[in-house]
């Protein structure tokens, strides 16, 4: 009879093994009931209510900043000036061209006046070969002159009353474009003080200075940003949420907010606004949350992540995740094959099973070391 000791190597290795499998320790437990919280989780970063940037409306230097971070700025204040000479000469030419054009409306202006004087020479002459033409008529009546020479009369009484008119309507068109010319020109004008006025730099909404990009000296170009202006007071979160998520979402469901910069605190918050559209650039929807407790950490732009409440189930029928295998099997003690179970709601620790299990059905799993 052979013992252990002289049996061959490969039957002590499988020996081992359904020894190992016989004795390996299992972690059991049961379903417990408890009211859950459904959540949906979003991320994003704080800003403050309003925000804008500031860019500057023209090309140049800039000569003055005349605000810092965290002051506040009132309404149509000038923020900076910038130096662009271009626009004041530009100004001033308009302006010269605008009094010109204002001279020439008058009656004294000498194209004016030219005019008006041949209208008047004009209507003299009409006076004159009116009188001529009708001494020409009697003379005719009385047949002392030929038919010929009262035609002749006739004919430049006419071409004399001809002239006079087209001297009347040259005068009346050198008038309309007198005024066209000062409209234009006074139209110019402004255009060139609007842009003159762009080198003083106007913040459009009052607020508070959070960052400021560009300082004294530096050279701007039209459309860069100088500050960054928002709100003084109102800092809320504003937030990504994914397609799937965002129709559990209505506006007043409260959060739980909590900071980058803060990990060992959470604040609570209340959902203020579900923008619209979709987000192309993120590829989710946007949305605010308002800070229903105090914000003690300010700086714009800090990272965050927010837990959104979108529901209570009550008494749900809760397992530990670690117990549930994939395809939602879970393992019940003295049964060899899996059962399948159907799950609701599942988060990092807890799974929710609706149907598959009770209270009273006892789970296992192997226990980790």
């Amino acid at each position: 009879m052979k013992t252990l000791a002289s049996a061959p190597y490969w039957m002590m290795v499988l020996l081992g093994i359904s020894s190992l499998a016989c004795t390996q320790q299992m972690d059991e437990t049961r379903p417990i009931r408890k009211n859950v919280t459904e959540t949906v989780f979003a991320s994003g970063a704080l800003e403050a209510d309003g925000t804008y940037n500031l860019t500057a409306q023209t090309d140049g230097t800039l000569l003055q900043v005349y605000f810092e971070e965290n002051q506040q700025v009132g309404l149509y204040a000038v923020f900076a000036t910038v130096d662009n000479p271009q626009n004041q000469l530009n100004t001033a030419s308009a302006q010269a061209l605008y009094e010109i054009a204002q001279k020439n409306t008058q009656a004294a202006a000498p194209s004016l006046l030219q005019a008006q004087n041949s209208v008047l020479l004009a209507r003299r002459r009409v006076v004159q070969d009116s009188i001529q033409w009708q001494r020409y008529q009697r003379l005719l009546d009385g047949k002392s002159i030929a038919q010929v020479e009262y035609d002749n009369a006739e004919l430049q009484y006419q071409s004399a009353r001809t002239n006079y008119q087209n001297a009347q309507a040259n005068y009346q068109q050198l008038q309309e474009q007198a005024r066209q010319n000062l409209v234009v020109n006074a139209a110019q004008l402004d255009v060139n003080r609007v842009l003159s006025a762009n080198n003083q730099l106007r913040t459009p909404v009052a607020g508070k200075v959070y960052h400021l990009y560009k300082h004294r000296g530096d050279f701007v170009h039209r459309g860069d940003v100088i500050a960054t202006i928002g709100h003084p007071d109102l800092i809320y979160a504003k937030v990504s949420v994914d397609e799937g998520s965002i129709s559990k979402l209505k506006v007043g469901q409260k959060a739980v907010i909590q900071l980058n910069t803060r990990k060992d605190k959470t604040y609570q918050g209340e959902l203020a606004e579900i923008l619209p559209a979709f987000n192309e650039a993120t590829q989710s929807f946007t949305c605010k949350v308002l800070f229903v407790d105090p914000l003690d950490f300010r700086l714009l732009n800090t990272q965050l992540q927010t837990n959104i409440i979108v529901g209570i189930n009550k008494n749900a029928l809760l397992i530990p995740r670690r117990y549930l295998d994939y395809g939602n099997l879970v393992k019940v003690k003295g049964q060899e094959k899996p059962r399948k179970v159907q799950t609701k709601f599942i988060s990092s620790e807890w799974i929710q099973v609706t149907s598959g299990l009770d209270e009273s059905t006892t789970i296992i799993t192997p226990k980790i070391k």
